[in-house]
């Protein structure tokens, strides 16, 4: 399936992304989170958008993407949902959506589909997620995986800090991505690794890699929407290439808002409504109302 400009592109599939990596294809991923900025990526052409949990720190203003909850991300989705007509759409799963049972995940999972209007369900986790995720999968629910440094997991691995960078570390990565490819995700992606350790297993898998901090022979790439256009308030990471700078544009403008309406410079009459000439008149004596009101 080849995806072409316009308004005529096909939908992106999961099968998409598949003959993306066996074409040698780049897969291009963001994040979005609302309406707007949902709409202005699917219409420059991204193959999949992302309502990441980290919507708990670039528009939540959380600290980390713990405290966000299956409520918060569903009412985003369905924004996101509203705006999207041909990526396909993937949206995480929150901490604590799925930690606590099977029963649990698959009814977390299913209301990402029937209420939020996803195309899969993001998951963190190797291994241990597997028997989860097969049975996800078999719920007819497309699933993406998610290894490296996962930022639910912040607390374990002692902050935000590169994984697979010792051999033991980097056999466990593998063995993760291999369960995962065997489990029938859609995806992997693939977070603060060291490019060589991406590079391998990307290499060593058939299911589509998508890095962020995993170097560019990833299948594909993604980034945090509010890094690329420099609308964050925190330095960014490395991997982080900025496009614009939003934040200042932005800035600028409500700065010069402010000025008009203290110097009274806006609105100006041209911004300004007026009656019709039918509709008005100079009073005379003694009539209070300057306007005729037209029945």
């Amino acid at each position: 399936m080849s995806i072409t400009t316009g308004d005529f592109r096909q939908r992106v599939t999961i099968h998409t992304l598949a003959e993306k990596k066996q074409k040698h294809e780049p897969i291009v991923s963001i994040t979005a989170y609302d309406y707007a900025t949902a709409r202005l990526a699917d219409e420059a052409g991204v193959d999949f958008i992302l309502v990441g949990d980290s919507l708990a720190q670039v528009v939540l203003g959380y600290d980390s993407t713990l405290p966000v909850t299956m409520d918060e991300m569903l009412h985003h989705t369905r924004a996101v949902r509203r705006a999207v007509r041909h990526a396909f759409l993937v949206v995480d799963m929150p901490f604590g959506s799925y930690h606590t049972g099977t029963r649990q995940a698959l009814e977390n999972a299913v209301r990402c589909v029937k209420e939020g209007g996803a195309e899969a369900v993001k998951i963190e986790g190797g291994v241990s997620r597997v028997p989860l995720i097969r049975r996800i999968i078999e719920a007819e629910i497309p699933v993406i995986g998610h290894i490296g440094l996962t930022p639910q997991s912040v607390h374990r691995m002692g902050g935000y800090k590169v994984q697979g960078k010792t051999p033991d570390a980097i056999e466990e990565l593998l063995r993760d991505a291999v369960a995962l490819d065997q489990a029938g995700v859609s995806a992997i992606v693939l977070e603060g690794i060291p490019r060589e350790v991406g590079t391998r297993i990307t290499a060593e898998v058939a299911t589509p890699t998508i890095g962020i901090g995993a170097g560019p022979d990833c299948n594909g790439q993604i980034l945090v929407f509010h890094d690329l256009a420099g609308l964050t308030f925190n330095p960014p990471a490395k991997f982080v290439r900025r496009y614009c700078n939003a934040g200042e544009l932005i800035t600028e403008a409500l700065h010069g808002y402010c000025d008009d309406v203290r110097s009274r410079a806006f609105p100006a009459d041209a911004e300004s409504y007026h009656l019709p000439r039918e509709a008005r008149r100079v009073p005379a004596d003694g009539d209070a109302d300057p306007v005729v009101r037209q029945k």
